[in-house]
């Protein structure tokens, strides 16, 4: 068998640690056995989805040393490697499904399966489609199509008995099929869910070995039937311990930066981030904690990954990381990557049309840079309430602002501009006064350069993480407020 795995990323956001994770695996995986490892993209979210994200997740991989034996920019036999040039494709498998009797067109409106959601869950019973237009006549479907009504795709899942499936970590999983809801397959506009388009690629695409993170694991019935259905071998599947918060619940970006641009943002070395993910649920044969990319693909054994979920600590990683350059680098070369952070010409640029304003010797430059280049910012939680009337303002401010950021789909002044000044707007207040702690948070002090300058230089991940760090001054959020927050907040109107 020729072994070939898959790395499927969504280019909806930030390229996150997580994906970094499960591609190290994947390539680790195909390398070790001779085989290839491929990128997919799967886009087929046409309003999430950005041009953007794409390159930001193929820059990040690559900056931490992983590539790829086929993907969108490097082509390959098996392509398009986007899932959203591959439409055609899913819509006649699609269509395959329905005329063998194993896929249905569901018709059921947004009202209707809101309503079965609500009564379900106040039944406490099993939510999910409840298969109400799985059984409409011929002449009732070719009247439906006629008027042109909307539909989904949804594929006929068992109602008794169990899928029983082989895991390579895990040994054999079962799962009752009264579990699994009748998957929507292609949605109204005619994309792909997730769970058709990767089947189908994985199948088209020659994947043996299916890596992925555990939380999958309940979709693998939806998978495997499919496979019955198309009449196709099922591949080896494979699934991940998730990646843990130290309080061990799943990694998330509001205890824990995630975005791999954030640590290299931060002067994380590339290679000290991928050596901390090699240890993730997995360890060298002589147990030593530092070790390069090319040893870890030499000694490569899958079955070394441990269940246990492996916990992503910033703090196991910054002495990690405080290793590699005390061990691994020269001054020489130090200097070098420091230069090459940092103190590039390009970065220089973007920033000296703004200092040259305030400058009147060179070493001015520093202390009007200086939070540029920085990490986390040594503000106190007395510096940001000067900044308002109350600590509940500020709580608000800083915790609708990071929602809000969250939201941009394209980072740049102008569309942050918009979406701070619309938020003001909403909240009722001016503009400067809503500004002014983010400012403090952004930057340190409130006479830097235009606060939204500055966030387009820093970045989405270091400015988002900024502005974290000045909520956690405040103690956090609890449960109970952020829900009320929320609730305000789903109240103002949205960015313009």
């Amino acid at each position: 068998m020729t072994v070939r795995t898959r790395i499927a990323p969504s280019p909806t956001g930030d390229p996150h640690v997580g994906t970094a994770y499960v591609a190290l695996f994947n390539m680790a995986f195909a390398r070790s056995h001779g085989g290839q490892f491929l990128l997919r993209i799967e886009d087929t979210d046409q309003q999430r989805s950005t041009a953007e994200s794409e390159q930001k997740i193929m820059e990040a991989l690559r900056w931490l040393g992983l590539d790829w034996d086929e993907g969108p920019d490097v082509g390959g036999s098996c392509g398009p490697y986007r899932q959203s040039e591959r439409t055609l494709i899913y819509q006649r498998y699609a269509q395959q499904l329905i005329d063998n009797g194993q896929a249905f067109r569901c018709f059921c409106s947004n009202e209707r399966l809101e309503e079965l959601r609500r009564r379900q869950t106040l039944e406490k019973s099993v939510v999910g489609y409840d298969g109400h237009c799985s059984h409409l006549e011929h002449e009732e479907i070719n009247r439906r199509l006629t008027a042109n009504n909307p539909f989904v795709v949804r594929m006929h899942v068992p109602r008794e008995g169990q899928c029983c499936f082989d895991d390579m970590l895990r040994g054999q999983i079962s799962i009752d099929w009264g579990q699994i809801d009748l998957q929507i397959l292609l949605k109204a506009d005619g994309m792909p869910t997730y769970h058709l388009a990767n089947v189908i690629d994985d199948h088209l695409m020659g994947i043996s070995h299916v890596i992925r993170g555990e939380e999958w694991i309940n979709s693998a019935p939806k998978h495997i039937l499919l496979y019955q259905y198309f009449g196709w071998e099922v591949p080896i599947f494979c699934h991940l311990p998730l990646l843990r918060n130290i309080d061990k619940s799943k990694l998330s970006k509001r205890k824990n930066p995630t975005s791999i641009l954030f640590y290299q943002r931060m002067g994380y070395l590339p290679e000290a981030l991928i050596n901390y993910l090699g240890r993730m649920g997995w360890s060298m044969p002589d147990e030593r904690e530092k070790f390069s990319l090319l040893e870890m693909l030499e000694v490569f054994d899958i079955n070394r990954v441990s269940l246990g979920g492996p916990v992503f600590d910033v703090e196991k990683l910054r002495w990690l990381n405080g290793v590699w350059i005390r061990e691994e680098l020269t001054d020489e070369q130090l200097a070098n990557r420091l230069q090459e952070w940092a103190f590039n010409r390009e970065r220089l640029l973007t920033f000296l049309p703004f200092a040259r304003q305030r400058m009147e010797t060179f070493s001015d430059v520093a202390p009007l840079g200086s939070y540029l280049v920085s990490g986390t910012l040594p503000i106190e939680l007395d510096d940001l309430l000067e900044t308002v009337d109350s600590e509940e303002r500020l709580l608000t401010i800083l915790q609708f602002s990071i929602w809000r950021l969250e939201a941009l789909e394209t980072w740049h002044r102008d569309a942050i501009f918009q979406a701070l000044k619309d938020l003001s707007t909403g909240m009722d207040l001016k503009l400067k006064v809503f500004l002014a702690p983010l400012f403090i948070a952004i930057a340190g002090s409130s006479s830097s350069i235009s606060v939204m300058d500055s966030m387009q230089m820093l970045g989405p991940d270091m400015a988002r993480a900024r502005l974290r760090h000045a909520l956690a001054l405040l103690g956090g959020v609890g449960k109970k407020k952020l829900k009320t927050l929320e609730k305000t907040y789903l109240g103002l109107p949205p960015s313009s």
